[in-house]
């Protein structure tokens, strides 16, 4: 008897000491960082970006990872301290809670072994959400909740238009204070019930990307095996969401939801974090005529940063895909969508967004055109949707 207990206890101890280690090689391997901060940029470029009222990224996965964001970190790309630093307003935070073994941007199974389990046992989280996809929602929503109460009244947890209205509003006295919107990547999360879409909204959900990397319940992903469009399940969750003023997030549709989607939205859509066909050839990645249908439908394209949508030099690629753009549809429908903390190098941590405005200035944008670009489509966007 003595003897198991001993047992129990050592293993118990390993485990424990493991959890404290053992996510964050996880994440650094998971997350680099290609260009550490600090940044070098013209002060032209530098000058414009601090001028600039609210700057906005559409898609981050920090959540995923268990750090303390209201800590800075050397680790990751985003974090509130960072955010105020690098003079963002306004980050999308985004909750996932599967991805298939062997993900890849042409043919995931939805019955792949899921990695997200494996990384909650290792971060020594509830066992609630080991098996429970909705659990893992509900906890990162109290997570952020949680962040947003602990950061000196810096922070406001966007569930409304009337909070985006207090945001805009406190920053014109105080570039510290700062934002989330909190979302959820693949509406597997809602383990095909209607009735988490609603309790998902109470925990602060307010903006839903149908599909991930894998079909489910709703339809069919761009990296899924069926080329699906909506289920009738799919039919409803949207509906619902244009009822209760959420963002329809269109990142991973496959083909056939993205129209259907669309088909049956009564309000604009967004494609948060994505590349340009037309830049980079990849099933990820927008071609000319989806970024013509999301700007009939009023909606906003945000560009990501990472190789495999942009190419091998991401700086040049985000600017070329911001530019097509721009060119097929009008800079009022580009916004930034940089994937950070999604387990993807990036060319800089959210420090480092003044690079992008370099760019920009060098390739000939304008000055009100960067504004639109940085923060001022997903500002006038969101407070059309919320």
């Amino acid at each position: 008897m003595k003897k198991g207990i001993y047992i129990f206890i050592s293993v118990f101890l390993i485990y424990w000491v493991a959890t404290l280690f053992v996510p964050g090689i996880i994440e650094k391997r998971s997350n680099p960082v290609n260009s550490p901060a600090p940044y070098k940029v013209s002060k032209e470029a530098i000058d414009l970006f601090n001028s600039l009222d609210f700057v906005a990224d559409l898609h981050c996965d920090a959540l995923l990872w268990g750090r303390n964001l209201t800590k800075r970190s050397n680790v990751g790309h985003v974090d509130f301290p960072r955010m105020q630093e690098g003079n963002v307003a306004l980050q999308v935070f985004t909750i996932v809670s599967k991805s298939p073994k062997g993900q890849n941007m042409d043919l995931n199974p939805a019955d792949a072994q899921d990695n997200i389990t494996l990384l909650n046992i290792a971060q020594g989280r509830p066992l609630s959400n080991w098996f429970s996809l909705f659990n893992r929602t509900l906890y990162q929503s109290k997570q952020l909740e949680r962040f947003s109460d602990n950061f000196n009244e810096q922070f406001i947890f966007i569930k409304s238009k009337a909070d985006l209205e207090r945001l805009i509003e406190a920053r014109k006295e105080n570039k510290k204070v700062i934002g989330g919107l909190l979302g959820i990547e693949g509406a597997h999360a809602l383990e095909g019930k209607l009735e988490n879409l609603e309790k998902a909204y109470e925990a602060g959900v307010r903006l839903i990307g149908p599909s991930h990397f894998f079909d489910n319940e709703m339809g069919g992903s761009a990296h899924g095996e069926s080329g699906d469009g909506l289920s009738e399940f799919g039919k409803q969750v949207i509906r619902r969401m244009n009822e209760m003023n959420m963002v329809i997030d269109l990142a991973h549709a496959s083909p056939k939801m993205f129209d259907e989607v669309l088909e049956i939205s009564e309000k604009p859509v967004m494609v948060s974090h994505t590349g340009i066909r037309a830049i980079l050839n990849s099933p990820r990645n927008l071609s000319d005529e989806q970024i013509r249908k999301i700007a009939e439908n009023g909606g906003i394209i945000g560009i990501a940063f990472f190789d495999m949508v942009v190419g091998k030099d991401e700086i040049k690629g985000i600017v070329a895909s911001i530019k097509r753009v721009k060119n097929l549809v009008g800079v009022e429908h580009v916004a930034l969508g940089s994937d950070y903390d999604g387990s993807v190098a990036v060319p800089f941590d959210i420090t480092g967004l003044p690079l992008i405005v370099e760019a920009l200035l060098n390739d000939g944008f304008t000055e009100d055109e960067i504004r639109a670009i940085m923060g001022e489509n997903v500002k006038r966007f969101l407070l059309e949707i919320l």
